[in-house]
């Protein structure tokens, strides 16, 4: 089974509580108003927010599949290649984010600028 945005987005919209949005204006999938997976900078990835334990533990464990630019360096965050050799480890990590976001405290409002 090869990935892509669709696929992944379709997966992450499966999950209790999870719902398609907008972060930092690009497309994202929220969960508790919290976005655990969004569109990656790179063409062949996308992006999931997981903590810092779980990020070096897969870019140790799967660097092929897992890995991060220096924008995301020090970040609760990952690059994913849609051609993971494991699909299936992808997948349970969309859940592990998805599960990640429904544990936070939603965001605070932002407040709306006036002219």
């Amino acid at each position: 089974m090869g990935l892509s945005w669709d696929k992944v987005v379709a997966h992450a919209l499966t999950l209790p509580g999870s719902e398609m949005s907008t972060y930092y204006g690009g497309p994202a999938v929220k969960a508790n108003g919290n976005a655990f997976l969004t569109p990656g900078r790179e063409a062949d990835s996308f992006h999931l927010m997981l903590d810092l334990d779980t990020v070096d533990m897969l870019m140790e464990t799967d660097p092929d599949t897992f890995w991060q630019t220096p924008h995301y360096a020090g970040w609760p965050g990952l690059l994913v290649r849609y051609a993971s050799a494991d699909p299936a480890r992808v997948l349970a990590m969309i859940e592990r984010a998805h599960e990640r976001a429904l544990a936070k405290k939603p965001p605070k409002p932002r407040p709306k600028k006036t002219r």
